[in-house]
Order: C-alpha cells, then structure tokens, then sequence
C-alpha cells in the first residue's frame, strides 16, 4: 500500500460475483466445493450477500432484490485458486459460466487465490496497481496484494467495465486498517472515486475505487479485522 494509512488488514483479496441465480451458484460453492459459508447479510436497498470461506479469503456470491443485468463488461475474466496434491491445472465453470481454474500450489506463483484482468493498456494498469493501490510488482505483467497474485492480459478490444452491481466476477475486496484515510490516499493517487466510504452498521465501513478500465475495487475496513472506525463511548 502507498503508505501507512493504508496498511492491509488481511494479506489477501476477497472475490465478489453478483448472480440472478443464487440457488444453483449457492449450491456450487457450498456442495460441489464444499465451502463454510456465513448467514446472509442485507445491505445497500436490495442487495444480499452470501460469504464462503476458502482460506483467508472470502469468495461473496451478492443478489439484488430486482436482479442484476448480465452481459455487462468487466476486466475480471479468471478466478484461480491454489490446490495442494493437485497435479495440473484444471477449468471449472460455476452455473453462472464464470470459469474458475484450480492450479498446483505454486503454479505461477499462487499459493492462496489469482486473478486475471483483460485490459486495453496495460502500463496505465500497471501504474494504478503499484501507485494507486500500492499492489507489488513480481515478474512481468504479475502483481501481488498481499498473498493474491494478479495477472494482466492485453485485450484492445476490452470495453469499460459496467456497474459493481452486474451478473459475474464483479469486483474484489482490498481490506485495509483505516478505511478513509485509504481512500483518500488512493484517489489522491490517481484511483477514480467510485463509492465514497459509508458505514454498514458496525460489520463494515466500505468505499469503491475504480482502475483506468473502470473495473472496480472495494476498499474496506471490516471491524472484526480492523477494529472501529467510530469513536468508542
């Protein structure tokens, strides 16, 4: 991260996908995959979210009360996650059609979760990555938030990312130690301003940042990780 204000409270990303069919994309992560999930949380007028546990990370499967548009562009195209005893990489799609790779622990450098971002111009990418978001650089076009490795691919015909709040690989979650100051030291950097911070109860206090492609990153202080953000009576 760009400074201290911006320290990480947990050494690794969270993956958003927003679905028109819970039930089946549920079903998925829970029973084919077998993941720990927590009771529903409402927030934001229609939204709910669904929280998967795998390792640190937490793989949020969101619903809006009136649906999602599906179809929307987004720079997020691959979820990679690491497997020991697996022998090769293999490809799985999830009911929704958003593909998810398991690898050998330590293929390509992923010992927890990856990502691969399609986008029109790399060097801006890279820059908002390691100036904005503070994300390091490893080998080329390979980036690390925390134990996260991020991979970015050249696609020149990558259109800007729709809405957070659209059908697929959505988003991701950077958790950080003191939410406002985070983000005013990202968007000072050069970070668009997607959703200024705002409070959800006293679980959360989130924000959204958006990358040159407009794909969109949510910078969060979760209390259970960071402690509050308000002050204690």
């Amino acid at each position: 991260m760009p400074n201290d204000a911006c320290a990480l409270s947990k050494p690794c990303l969270d993956i958003g996908f927003f679905t028109n069919r819970p039930d089946p994309m549920l079903a998925f992560w829970r029973e084919e995959l077998g993941l720990a999930y927590e009771d529903p949380v409402e927030f934001n007028d229609g939204l709910t979210q669904y929280r998967h546990a795998l390792g640190p990370s937490v793989i949020k499967i969101n619903t809006a009360a009136d649906g999602v548009a599906e179809g929307v562009p987004s720079g997020f195209r691959e979820l990679f996650v690491a497997e020991h005893g697996l022998a090769a990489p293999r490809t799985v799609e999830d009911p929704d059609g958003n593909p998810i790779t398991f690898v050998p622990s330590g293929h390509l450098g992923i010992t927890g979760l990856g990502m691969r971002l399609a986008v029109a111009d790399i060097e801006a990418e890279a820059a908002f990555f390691t100036g904005a978001m503070g994300f390091s650089a490893r080998e080329k076009n390979t980036f690390a938030c925390g134990d996260t490795v991020l991979f970015l691919d050249h696609d020149p015909a990558a259109a800007s990312a729709g809405h957070w709040v659209n059908a697929g690989l959505r988003y991701v979650t950077v958790h950080v130690m003191r939410i406002d100051d985070a983000f005013a030291t990202m968007t000072a950097a050069g970070a668009a301003v997607g959703e200024r911070p705002y409070s959800i109860g006293r679980i959360a206090r989130i924000s959204f940042v958006r990358d040159p492609h407009g794909n969109w990153f949510e910078v969060a202080q979760r209390a259970s990780l960071a402690g509050p953000w308000w002050e204690e009576d």
